[in-house]
């Protein structure tokens, strides 16, 4: 709960008694409460404190537009649309009332089913009783703007209703959420939202259509429509790429059905259905064709689309496209294993939906439940197809994804090398499914400093992809950027300048210069030219790199604003902290808008402020800037955390300027044990911190101390015994 709330028990303005927590996501909290006034459960949803803006004028702006919302919200009387009983504010939270739904939103039933897809007749309906609702609300002129499965209740006989309506909006017009294009990407959710919310055109009621079109997909088939591992690939695709037809997930789904969802994912909203009248029309005539029970059905995995093989992540090792459980078992393969599947047909579809769950859970973040379902599918599927079974390879493989993604890349290094010395002695060296559990063995490889092992993988498994695929197919070029990025962790700056441009050039050629892998491998150029010190180079790079995602994802997605921050760096290596500064000030109130004051990124910008305002001579500002991150940091992250340690080298380092040697004497020592604890006696931070160290005690006259200090570092930095 907000500031000033105790959570359970609390009673608001007199009449709602909060009584359990029963639902958290961006925007607050929703509660079952009592109504004492009238007896009655309802459900009361907080907003996030008003307390968290800075901005008086921001917050009347989001109380005025609130009770504006909330009015409209309440006045919507329909069946299908949660009613909303009352509204305030409590102790500087907005909160709304709404009526206590007995039932499942649409998220959780798909979870329930474990990756199945509903019965067609369940489609149909769901589709119709949603349809009325949005025929009612657009009629009154309201449109919802974040149509999702988790904004869709089913209740428990069988009606449907949509919640939040004006929530959505609300968020965006206060900037809990903001568009694409102007304030960043986050009003609607990235698998729902429509072409036009992408890009920041103005939106109507066919973009509601586009989303019950991606709703309805979901539920038909098992899986949104562009099922990708990264935001932007999904944006990407709705903007740019025709959705893979339903039929082809789930061949006996009704031709008319298809038609309808695919009508509803038309990219221009004049190719749509124009109201969701049409819409219900046309799923009256559906109704006789869906009566006959359906029993739901394992999804079969798509190709991706060529320009989403290999959606990039920054600097790990990029999920390979083949990775998503298509049809293994090639005709040369025999064995026990290969005539099992027809002895358990209806177990092993069971276990395909747990496994579609768990690469579900995946997405979603929640990397421990999906290890345990991967795990728990991969014991199940030995057990009845063998060990070296490619189902059970490719749950292994699964699960040493999430032990990387919870940072456990020892256990996860043990898995992939499991996996792919069982596919290569099944499959062959150069199958794609060997090749995507090397690369990712040589990823982790290089999370664990052992950047030579990764080099030999990578290099392997890259002369392979360039001899079967060819040297520029995304696969390949995947892994030339993860080669050129092992190199220069090898110090081979140069040869990992030379590669990385070619594959940016490439990556240019076969996917675009705007397609996210592009730009990734551009801000490795960047990185590297900044390494190099050809800072001019390494600016033009980022500023470039910033640009385009602005314009593809907003100016304040995260990735835009990773770029603006690289671009901060470099105009501070060339000497222009005052622009430097003008750059960071933005970029400190951007990520506050999106992500919030304590966020990481946010103490970051922060951070680079605060150095540049010492690169100018103001060192009351700077030691300031650096003790409120500092303080923020140890409280957030811990006191031993490397960036808290960072921040704090930064205060001691204002204390010297400002002349305060014993306060700076004190703070380097600090910063020396922690990094000692954390990182060991010989790290290089270390001891730079014991560097600091003996400089201070120089700066105070104690030569003595400070030239034993001096000798015992360079003694360890030659591997010698300290003095």
């Amino acid at each position: 709960m907000a500031a000033g709330h105790n959570g359970s028990g609390t009673l608001i303005q007199g009449r709602y008694r909060l009584e359990e927590l029963i639902g958290r996501g961006g925007m607050g909290e929703v509660w079952k409460a009592l109504d004492e006034s009238l007896g009655r459960k309802v459900a009361v949803k907080c907003l996030k404190p008003l307390s968290l803006s800075t901005d008086t004028s921001v917050t009347e702006i989001l109380r005025e537009r609130f009770r504006r919302e909330a009015r409209v919200a309440a006045a919507l009387q329909h069946r299908g649309v949660t009613v909303v009983h009352d509204f305030g504010e409590y102790d500087g939270v907005l909160f709304l009332v709404m009526e206590l739904l007995d039932g499942r939103n649409l998220m959780q039933v798909l979870e329930d089913t474990r990756g199945h897809p509903l019965p067609v007749p369940d489609v149909v309906d769901i589709a119709e009783q949603v349809g009325a609702a949005l025929a009612y609300t657009h009629a009154q002129g309201i449109v919802h703007r974040d149509l999702k499965p988790a904004n869709i209740v089913r209740l428990t006989d069988g009606a449907v209703k949509i919640c939040d309506f004006g929530i959505a909006r609300l968020g965006h017009d206060i900037g809990f959420t903001s568009r694409l294009t102007g304030t960043g990407i986050a009003m609607g959710t990235p698998h729902y939202m429509s072409p036009e919310q992408i890009g920041g055109t103005e939106t109507d009621h066919r973009s509601d259509l586009y989303s019950l079109g991606c709703v309805l997909y979901e539920i038909a088939t098992g899986v949104p429509p562009f099922d990708l591992d990264d935001a932007w690939s999904v944006l990407v695709g709705h903007r740019d790429t025709p959705p893979v037809p339903p039929r082809a997930q789930r061949p006996e789904l009704p031709e008319e059905l298809e038609r309808l969802i695919l009508d509803l994912l038309a990219k221009d909203p004049d190719d749509r259905p124009q109201d969701a009248a049409d819409v219900g029309g046309r799923l009256k005539a559906l109704r006789g064709a869906a009566e006959g029970p359906t029993r739901p059905v394992a999804v079969a995995t798509r190709e991706l689309p060529s320009w989403a093989r290999g959606v990039a992540h920054a600097t790990r090792s990029l999920r390979p496209a083949n990775q998503l459980h298509h049809p293994y078992q090639p005709p040369e393969l025999t064995g026990a294993w290969s005539t099992r599947p027809s002895q358990y047909p209806e177990r092993l579809g069971v276990l395909a939906g747990r496994h579609s769950a768990g690469i579900s859970l995946g997405r979603l973040g929640r990397w421990q439940e999906a290890l345990d379902t991967h795990r728990t599918v991969a014991a199940e599927r030995e057990q009845l197809l063998g060990a070296d079974h490619p189902d059970t390879l490719t749950s292994q493989y699964e699960a040493g994804f999430c032990l990387n993604c919870l940072g456990r890349p020892e256990e996860a290094l043990r898995a992939y090398e499991h996996v792919s010395a069982a596919r290569q002695r099944l499959l062959g060296p150069d199958h794609p499914d060997t090749l995507a559990a090397r690369q990712e063995a040589a990823y982790v490889l290089g999370r664990l400093g052992r950047h030579l092992e990764a080099h030999q993988g990578y290099s392997s498994v890259l002369a392979a992809r360039e001899r079967t695929i060819g040297p520029e197919h995304p696969d390949t070029l995947r892994c030339r950027h993860n080669l050129a990025f092992n190199l220069g962790r090898l110090g081979r700056l140069e040869e990992s300048y030379a590669m990385a441009a070619d594959v940016a050039a490439a990556r240019t050629r076969v996917l675009g210069p705007a397609h996210p892998d592009t730009l990734v491998t551009r801000c490795e150029v960047g990185y590297l030219l900044g390494r190099l010190a050809r800072w001019d180079a390494a600016l033009e790079t980022y500023v470039q790199v910033a640009a385009v995602r602005a314009e593809a994802l907003g100016p304040e997605h995260p990735d835009t604003l990773a770029a603006r921050y690289e671009a901060g760096i470099s105009l501070g290596r060339l000497g222009r902290s005052a622009d430097a500064l003008e750059l960071y000030r933005a970029l400190v109130a951007a990520r506050t808008r999106t992500s919030g004051a304590g966020d990481p990124e946010t103490l970051r910008a922060r951070h680079g402020l605060g150095v540049n305002l010492g690169r100018l001579g103001r060192w009351e500002e700077a030691l300031t800037e650096a003790r409120d991150v500092a303080a923020i940091r140890e409280r957030v992250l811990g006191p031993d955390h490397p960036d808290t340690l960072t921040s704090k080298r930064e205060m001691a380092v204002g204390f010297g300027w400002l002349g305060r040697w014993s306060t700076a004497l004190s703070v380097y020592r600090e910063v020396a044990e922690g990094r000692e604890r954390v990182l060991g006696a010989a790290h290089p931070d270390t001891l730079t911190s014991r560097n600091d160290e003996a400089h201070c005690l120089e700066q105070l006259g104690r030569a003595v101390e400070a030239l034993t200090l001096y000798r015992s570092v360079a003694a360890q930095q030659n591997g010698l015994r300290p003095l």
